[in-house]
C-alpha cells in the first residue's frame, strides 16, 4: 500500500503497512527531506485530521492511495499552513 504525501509542488510516494504508526511514516520522510519527525505534521486531506504519531494508519482511516499534506515547523515554532500547488495548466 502507499500514500501520497504532498507539500508545495512536491509529491512523495511512501509505501506503508496499515499497522505502521504515523511516526514510522515521518521517519521515512526524514530520510527523504532531511526534516526530523518532530518538525513534521501530517494531515489526512480527506478529513483534515492531523495524524497522531502514536496511532496506526489503519486506526486513523488512512487507506491505500490516500493523499496526506505535509507541513513543517517554522522558525517561530509554529507549523506552516497547508499549501499544495495546483498543477500547471497544460498548453493546448
Amino acid at each position: 500500500m502507499y500514500i501520497r504525501v504532498k507539500r508545495n509542488k512536491s509529491t512523495y510516494f511512501i509505501q506503508f503497512d496499515p499497522t505502521e504508526t504515523t511516526l514510522s511514516i515521518k521517519q521515512k520522510l526524514h530520510s527523504i527531506i532531511d526534516q526530523p519527525p518532530s518538525n513534521q505534521r501530517l494531515i489526512l486531506l480527506a478529513t483534515h485530521d492531523v495524524l497522531d504519531d502514536s496511532k496506526t494508519l489503519a486506526n486513523q482511516k488512512v487507506e491505500n492511495d490516500a493523499v496526506v499534506a505535509l507541513t513543517l515547523r517554522q522558525d517561530d515554532n509554529q507549523f506552516e499552513d497547508v499549501y499544495i500547488a495546483a498543477p500547471e495548466d497544460s498548453p493546448s
